[in-house]
């Protein structure tokens, strides 16, 4: 195999577990307890991580193979390497200024950063700093008023992939986050500013940056509201299920690369194909909607499997991945790109405005050294190397 890239990293943090013990040292626990939280007794959360160890791939030592591109072509785009890094809400509130941090290293690494509804940085700020390059998630909102005046500002700034979220019917029992008071928006009990206090870099940080707030939303946010006021807001704004015909409004507004996340029945894939989405994101919204659930590894096995879908959308990826060589399993499997939140949260809470860069930087010299192993050009021969799963 002619020519060898190296991927540069801060050497005392070589695995995600590296950057998860750091990061741990560095947020308030209330912080990093919203972040790390799934659902009910986070039996769900945990099958997120432990399936991959299900999927095994064999090498073919004696190929004769070429240089290695895991660059991957996505809505007609392509991408330096097949992975993003995914929406999560209230970003700055683990890690200040967490959106433009990582929107900064995506758009200079060339990988999509998606910017959720609810994070602590505007549409328009990530567009800027993003290049234009950001994705954006939609949280549906009850009023279509305010979805439309959404879209709107997503077209100003050319955004070129919405991905619409579809699995939140009612906000998931999170235990960690009842016990530490945290609701949306958090509410700063005598606890939780105890813990605050024994992190005091990331309070420094905190003031430099300014106090995290729902930064996209603001505009339909009445002045001055308090902490309970706000609640009601975000109760009565966004507080609804999502049906297919509220996807088909957004597919005929929206002309740009449509994806739904949350995806993982035959009946709900079979529903985005027929109104005409590109795409569709496998997830169980990382373990923390239902504990009886699948994990999103298993969905995507099976919803992968059938040709019929291959051959009309997208298939995509979110939750347990936190490796390069979790990558190669999910395309192994049939995933086409794949998005990672809380390894990118982690590098972030680990080295602040060095983090971005670093994780992504983790990702592909991870997933390089396992394509030199399995003698792989590109990421589209992953299968070829699935001895089980």
């Amino acid at each position: 195999m002619s020519g060898k890239i190296v991927y540069r990293y801060n050497s005392k943090y070589p695995s995600i577990a590296d950057l998860r013990k750091k990061a741990k040292s560095r947020i308030p626990k209330f912080a990093f307890d919203y972040l790390e939280g799934g659902c009910n007794e986070e039996w769900n959360l945990a099958k997120n991580e432990s399936d991959f160890d299900d999927i095994v791939l064999k090498p073919q030592y004696l190929r004769v193979s070429g240089d290695i591109d895991m660059s991957v072509e996505l809505f007609g785009r392509r991408y330096n390497a097949p992975f993003g890094i995914s929406p999560i809400g209230l970003q700055g509130l683990m890690w200040p200024n967490a959106p433009e941090i990582l929107a900064k290293a995506a758009a200079k690494h060339d990988i999509p950063y998606t910017l959720s509804t609810v994070s602590t940085s505007s549409i328009e700020r990530i567009a800027e700093v993003s290049e234009g390059k950001a994705w954006f998630q939609l949280y549906h909102p009850t009023e279509n008023r305010l979805r439309n005046d959404i879209l709107r500002r997503l077209e100003a700034i050319e955004c070129p992939v919405l991905v619409v979220l579809v699995d939140v019917p009612s906000f998931g029992l999170r235990y960690r986050e009842i016990k530490a008071g945290l609701s949306m928006p958090p509410k700063m009990n005598i606890s939780n500013i105890v813990q605050a206090a024994s992190r005091p870099l990331w309070g420094i940080k905190t003031l430099q940056h300014g106090i995290p707030s729902f930064a996209t939303l603001k505009p339909y946010m009445e002045k001055g509201l308090d902490l309970a006021q706000l609640g009601k807001f975000m109760d009565r704004t966004f507080t609804g299920k999502v049906n297919i015909e509220k996807v088909k409004a957004i597919r005929d507004i929206w002309k740009g690369a449509l994806v739904v996340k949350g995806i993982t029945s035959d009946e709900d894939m079979e529903a985005v194909i027929s109104i005409g989405a590109d795409g569709v994101i496998v997830s169980n919204h990382g373990g923390r909607q239902i504990d009886a659930g699948e994990s999103s590894i298993n969905s995507l096995i099976h919803l992968a499997s059938n040709p019929t879908y291959k051959e009309k959308i997208k298939i995509m990826l979110d939750g347990g991945i936190r490796s390069g060589v979790d990558l190669a399993r999910a395309h192994a499997v049939g995933s086409d790109f794949n998005f990672m939140g809380r390894p990118f949260m982690y590098g972030v809470g680990a080295l602040g405005d060095e983090g971005g860069e670093h994780t992504i930087n983790l990702f592909k010299a991870q997933l390089y050294q396992v394509m030199q192993q399995l003698t792989l050009e590109n990421v589209s021969q992953f299968p070829e190397r699935l001895l089980k799963r």
